[in-house]
């Protein structure tokens, strides 16, 4: 498949999205925004990778959103007041369901950063896994500056990432926030010199993942996007629930002894493609 705003390349198990628009510092256009979940859902539908790598082209990794985004639709459109604001609001969950796509794919998904990561782009890479950026890499809440509130994740997942006073002081400012703080905030796990480096060892990252059993790995994501939003007494609750239907000793289990045995590398079966009753 070919994509305007991004292109896909999966090797090894892992899926690659890479945003190719650097002319335009990788702005979030309305491509981006039908372009993003679609690929996202494609790969989670057909179980095409076990991890996926989010990374981009050119000097900044992405400068938020497009103009464009801001200037069509519902916010320019000459409707009935009422009716103009609710489908705003329907605007701004279509926006915010796109990245929450990384969230949701059964795949963990690790973002790596050069440059800037402005505005939209900090809503996407918080709903990421991990994260991993250059030494020039810096992030802003760059709504702010333009008189709006972040909309589309960044208030509501950055808080579960970093202090919440820096959180305050990062949103309520609109101020840069550089590699070096980032990573010792938590936001970033590691800082690289150069986006080579850094591509290089997140790739690494991924194969690692790759090789562990995709259900196993699959529960942990669950587990813990779900620990974050609610009590460690219903997390505990839940998670007995998971094990009790995904726990199979005699499959993953035993092909890692037996690999261990046999010293070979375990060949563990995919998740299954996510079909339709319909079909």
């Amino acid at each position: 498949m070919s994509y305007d705003s991004l292109t896909l390349n999966i090797d090894a198990k892992i899926a690659h999205i890479q945003l190719n628009c650097p002319d335009t510092l990788n702005t979030m256009t309305p491509a981006f925004w039908r372009e993003l979940p679609e690929v996202v859902q494609h790969i989670d539908r057909e179980a095409a990778a076990r991890v996926i790598v989010l990374s981009s082209t050119g000097k900044h990794f992405c400068a938020g959103m497009d103009l464009s985004v801001f200037t069509g639709g519902a916010l320019t459109s000459k409707q009935e007041l009422g009716r103009k604001h609710e489908n705003l609001r329907r605007t701004v969950l279509q926006l915010q369901e796109a990245l929450s796509q990384l969230e949701k794919v059964r795949m963990p998904v690790l973002a790596a950063i050069q440059g800037g990561c402005i505005g939209g782009a900090v809503d996407m890479v918080t709903a990421c896994d991990s994260r991993y950026c250059t030494e020039d890499a810096f992030f802003s809440i760059e709504e702010t500056k333009l008189g709006m509130t972040a909309d589309v994740g960044t208030l509501q997942r950055l808080p579960h990432l970093i202090p919440q006073g820096l959180v305050r002081e990062l949103a309520y400012t609109g101020r840069r926030m550089y590699a070096d703080e980032a990573k010792q905030a938590g936001l970033i796990n590691r800082v690289y010199p150069d986006q080579a480096t850094m591509l290089n060892d997140v790739m690494d990252i991924a194969a690692q993942i790759a090789a562990r059993s995709p259900l196993a790995v699959t529960g942990c994501k669950e587990m813990i996007n779900y620990t974050r939003d609610h009590s460690v007494a219903d997390s505990l609750n839940y998670m007995a629930a998971w094990q009790s239907g995904m726990f199979q000793p005699e499959t993953d289990m035993m092909e890692t002894f037996m690999a261990k045995a046999e010293k070979r590398e375990p060949d563990f079966e995919e998740l299954n493609k996510m079909t339709s009753i319909f079909d």
